[in-house]
């Protein structure tokens, strides 16, 4: 995977790539080259095999403002809707391809969390804040519906229904405590020990078993749309394939000698 990016930053070290927006003294908006950018890494990390896991990580104490008022908002405002359309597909498409990319993603929530970059936390697959996080899904705020970049579809999974409804039709922000006890968040942990905890989850991750994590996602996203019948079914044929897979063999092999197993991924 590339690292040379332009418009956010990245840094791969061993199997985890850390990625942040780089606009700090702004609380990191999203532009139009970053939003782009962003999708076009995403994507290309479902063909890469030595990433096992991604941290999206805050930058100077903020996560993301969402989208930057002045290079997005503005020029939204004097655009037709052919342009609009492929703006809100541009966005859209940096979500399904965070879904698609096989790799877990771990969301390191710090200070402000809002508009796209609440969904950027939302579409991540593990979530970590401090307690000074705040994460509104603001659009309700700017003249727009909460249905943003799939909140409709995916909040409401994560939070429940009602929740959900709250945060998008008021867009006021979610506290750590609250996101905690929702389950937006999987843990709430100190500002100064909050990328420790996400590099030691990430690390634990990409040690295991990185064909059947991309599996996991894979099902992860898929079942949505399934009866049980047919998850049952998939969930069938994904667990053969694994078990043809080196991993389970080591594994096996692995506990037979009483020793820890070592993963390849493959």
């Amino acid at each position: 995977m590339r690292s040379d990016v332009r418009h956010f930053r990245c840094e791969i070290d061993g199997a985890v790539a850390t990625v942040s927006l780089d606009r700090p003294e702004r609380k990191n908006p999203l532009t139009f080259e970053s939003y782009a950018e962003l999708r076009d890494w995403f994507r290309d990390l479902h063909y890469d095999d030595t990433i096992g896991a991604v941290i999206f990580a805050p930058n100077g104490g903020n996560f993301s403002s969402g989208g930057d008022v002045h290079d997005i908002i503005g020029p939204l405002t004097r655009m037709r809707m052919k342009e609009l359309l492929a703006f809100t597909r541009m966005t859209g498409d940096l979500v399904k391809a965070m879904i698609g990319c096989g790799k877990p993603v771990i969301a390191a929530v710090d200070g402000v969390c809002a508009g796209a970059g609440a969904i950027i936390a939302m579409a991540s697959d593990l979530r970590i804040a401090t307690p000074q996080a705040k994460t509104a899904f603001l659009f309700n705020r700017v003249g727009l519906a909460g249905c943003d970049m799939g909140a409709c579809a995916i909040l409401p999974r994560i939070i429940g229904q009602g929740r959900a409804a709250e945060l998008l039709y008021l867009g006021r922000s979610m506290s750590a405590e609250e996101g905690l006890a929702w389950g937006f968040f999987n843990r709430v942990v100190a500002q100064d020990a909050l990328m420790g905890e996400a590099r030691a989850l990430a690390e634990r991750i990409a040690a295991g078993p990185g064909f059947a994590n991309m599996m996991t996602k894979t099902m992860l996203a898929q079942e949505w749309a399934m009866s049980l019948d047919q998850a049952l079914e998939a969930e069938a044929q994904a667990q053969a394939i694994c078990m043809q897979g080196n991993d389970f063999r080591r594994a096996y092999e692995a506990f037979v000698a009483r020793e820890k197993p070592v993963f390849h991924g493959d």
